[in-house]
């Protein structure tokens, strides 16, 4: 694991998270709000991290899902409201107020998607090297 800033990856970061910002901002309801946000938001916070971090894929991937799988479990428990932080409009934005199982695979699939692209940029890359 090394710092070192990739601009691919934090712009990338930069565009979903606009896209998450629109989505929060005006779309209330639907497929697009509650399950494509989901989905969108581990490729998010993997091209975040992959920003700042050159590692392989699958050791950003993996702590990410389970990241993910935590904050959709602390929904299970209702958290906020254990914490006497329900009446906070930005913690339940991030943390959301729901579990749903179509979130664990919302998740599930976003990482899966993101290890699938970077595997198949890599050998795409091998190839063109090999073909030079």
């Amino acid at each position: 694991m090394k710092l070192q800033l990739n601009k691919k990856y934090l712009i990338i970061a930069l565009i979903i998270f606009a896209i998450e910002v629109l989505i929060a901002i005006y779309l209330k309801y639907g497929f697009i709000r509650h399950t494509f946000g989901d989905y969108l938001v581990v490729i998010l916070l993997y091209c975040f991290i992959k920003s700042f971090i050159k590692t392989p894929s699958i050791i950003v991937a993996i702590p990410v899902l389970i990241f993910s799988y935590i904050i959709e479990l602390l929904q299970l428990i209702n958290i906020l409201d254990r914490l006497n932080l329900n009446n906070n409009n930005l913690l339940k934005l991030i943390f959301g107020n729901t579990f749903q199982i179509s979130d664990l695979v919302a998740y599930t699939l976003g990482v899966l998607t993101v290890l699938i692209t970077e595997y198949s940029i890599t050998q795409f890359s091998l190839k063109k090297t090999n073909n030079i």
